[in-house]
């Protein structure tokens, strides 16, 4: 179940296009930049309405930071394979857990995308087909529709990233809802995704975690998995862990789920899971020769140590493994292979995908080939070009017509979201705004 297979990571040939597995040109260095001046009068603040400076981004818009849900696809492919409905739970499950694992030493801030921007990728190695496009601007929403090449899955939703300031951290919070349709089965699967913070980003380096609850639920069977991400604690010691039950439909503990996002996940009987939990808190192995924070240093002021790899629990059954990063990734923002190829505009692309597409944008373009004054410079006219456009709306009543999805609620939970209209793939793509 570990499912070997090229997922994504490994360079990759389909339709005989070999993809990249680098960047035009390395990142250059943050460090001659203080964040801290832009960031002091924005303490609390809602972050989406400030301009930040193009040094703190990563090449890639947000509409390609979500496509990399997609790397681990095999995992759906996996959940179509079995007939047990609690089997095909662990693969989503992990789907859900690996689609926010590319998040891992990503510092760097994606694009904001203009409103009416679109991305598509196509992977027939991996099966699937995907595109998203950028429906409201304030508050930012991207959503975002996936489907098997194969007619086999819908893997879609929009997501409103919410982000905050907290003076030494940046708090991401993805609003929003992720849907997983298996059409094979006639079931749906819908969950949220965890809370993202950066810290230090004032002084000191910089690292991620995730925490906050995720909870999948099937919709057709009432199973559900019930996952925490747990925040650092003070030593480190649950740094990147999840870990959870697979209930049924009244609560009972079929299974328990365990493991780090940026590393893998196991399964294995809850009462085996439950016993070890006890034993565990019994003999704390806290390091006594563990360097006792002094009050005056707040356990923020540095990444916690890389604490040993997951234990593995006798008896469990490992469900998901993340796909190593390449060796050049922390030359190019901590990249995956897969991320590499996401901006990579193929000869045979030009003139099929529509003027809207996130590959044609100037300012990412630029960024990608490490020319930061144009970079900077583009994304200042973008953002203006943006802003004079929505005020002649304003002047001429005219309302903005969202593309290729219509607002209304989750037919499965009925939560507020976008849904996917049709059409986008017949490549008719005339009347597109001009937003670059």
């Amino acid at each position: 179940m570990s499912g070997e297979g090229n997922h994504g990571n490994q360079p990759s040939q389909h339709n005989g296009v070999k993809h990249r597995t680098s960047l035009p040109a390395p990142m250059f260095s943050r460090n001659d930049v203080s964040i801290w001046s832009i960031l002091k009068k924005c303490i609390g603040m809602e972050l989406s309405k400030i301009a930040m400076p193009v040094v703190f981004n990563e090449p890639l818009s947000f509409l390609q930071r979500l496509t990399e849900y997609m790397e681990h696809t095999y995992l759906i492919h996996q959940a179509n394979a079995t007939t047990d409905s609690i089997e095909r739970m662990k693969c989503v499950a992990a789907f859900a857990v690996s689609a926010v694992a590319s998040q891992w030493e990503r510092t760097g801030k994606p694009f904001n995308p203009l409103l009416g921007e679109t991305y598509e990728l196509i992977r027939d190695d991996l099966g699937f087909r995907w595109m998203s496009e950028q429906v409201s601007h304030h508050p930012p929403v991207s959503a975002f529709h996936a489907e098997g090449l194969k007619e086999d899955f819908v893997f879609h939703g929009s997501i409103y990233p919410k982000l905050k300031f907290w003076g030494k951290s940046i708090e991401a919070e993805p609003k929003g809802v992720i849907t997983l349709e298996l059409p094979k089965y006639n079931e749906a699967y819908t969950w949220t995704n965890p809370t993202c913070c950066v810290h230090n980003i004032i002084v000191g380096q910089l690292w991620i975690e995730q925490y906050g609850s995720v909870e999948v639920l099937n919709h057709k069977t009432g199973e559900r998995c019930s996952m925490t991400f747990k925040p650092c604690g003070l030593f480190g010691k649950e740094l990147h862990k999840v870990e959870g039950y697979i209930l049924d439909k009244s609560k009972k503990k079929l299974c328990a789920i365990y493991g780090k996002w940026t590393e893998c996940l196991y399964t294995v009987d809850p009462a085996t899971f439950d016993a070890h939990k006890k034993t565990e808190k019994k003999n704390p192995d806290e390091k006594k020769g563990n360097k006792q924070t002094s009050v005056d240093e707040e356990p923020e002021e540095m990444p916690p140590p890389d604490t040993e790899t997951v234990q593995v629990i006798p008896g469990s059954e490992l469900i998901w493994k993340i796909t190593p990063r390449p060796e050049n990734s922390s030359k190019f923002y901590a990249f995956s292979t897969f991320a590499m190829q996401l901006n990579e505009l193929d000869k045979r692309m030009e003139g099929v995908i529509p003027s809207t597409d996130s590959r044609l944008r100037p300012d990412i373009c630029a960024m990608e080939k490490g020319d930061i004054d144009l970079a900077s410079a583009e994304k200042k006219r973008l953002e203006e070009k943006q802003r004079m456009a929505r005020k002649n709306r304003t002047k001429s009543t005219e309302e903005w017509k969202v593309r290729w999805f219509q607002q209304g609620p989750n037919p499965h939970n009925k939560a507020q979201d976008w849904l996917y209209l049709k059409g986008y793939w017949d490549r008719n793509y005339s009347q597109l705004p001009d937003i670059y």
